[in-house]
């Protein structure tokens, strides 16, 4: 019988190989372009975290519990929202602040009006989580990540050196990958970041259309 350690190295190292170019990592640099980038690493581990519980626990048959065209189609629809949650964002840009623009008439606006997600109705410390959260809880199902923890789970049964040793590897690539979307955005003029904005809006609305595609032409046009 496998040992706790060898399960673990085996978890994390798996993860590892599988990580770079998966979606998820692509939605935490994209929204760390926005947001405080522990804020979305927080929110995308938490789903990861949970997403992870539940396929160490029921294995392959958590895929039989949704079918798969219902998560699709909130996957989609998610990509769809934040795509236009950073477009918009990047039309707002001030090009002396680079901050947001907000039109008012001397009331109090806050910037929820017309497409603003849920989180940004929350305190500021929290903005981000809840965007992190559910797009990322959606858009694991199905990826490299999600098949690699299930043959994990069929080899070696519910064990929490699984889920240990893919957290180890997750948690540590997402916040780099965070903080140097981040760090790199902000230090940009506001002209290049309504740039970077508008890019990573265009990868949302690109994996939206992946997902489209699927279902419409039979086969989507992605490699992850």
């Amino acid at each position: 019988m496998a040992g706790w350690l060898e399960i673990l190295v085996a978890a994390a190292t798996l993860q590892l190989l599988v990580l770079p170019g998966e979606k998820v990592q692509m939605i935490i640099a994209g929204l760390s372009t926005k947001y405080n980038p522990y804020v979305v690493v927080a929110g995308a581990g938490t789903a990861f975290a949970g997403w992870t519980a539940l396929e160490v626990a029921f294995g392959e048959a958590l895929q039989a519990a949704l079918p798969g065209v219902y998560l699709d189609a909130i996957t989609g629809g998610l990509f769809l929202l934040f795509g236009l949650l950073l477009v918009r964002t990047a039309l707002h840009v001030d090009a002396d602040g680079g901050g947001e623009r907000v039109a008012t008439d001397g009331g109090e606006v806050r910037p929820t009006a017309g497409l603003a997600s849920i989180s940004e109705r929350v305190p500021d410390r929290y903005h981000g989580f809840i965007s992190a959260f559910s797009v990322s809880a959606f858009g694991e199902f199905g990826d490299k990540t999600q098949l690699v923890t299930i043959g994990l789970a069929v080899q070696y049964g519910a064990h929490p050196a699984i889920w240990a040793g893919e957290m180890l590897a997750i948690i540590p690539v997402s916040l780099v990958n965070a903080l140097v979307f981040h760090r790199s955005a902000h230090r940009l003029t506001a002209t290049r970041r309504k740039y970077i904005y508008l890019g990573s809006a265009a990868l949302f609305l690109l994996f939206a259309a992946d997902t489209a595609a699927v279902y419409l032409l039979g086969h989507g046009f992605l490699p992850v």
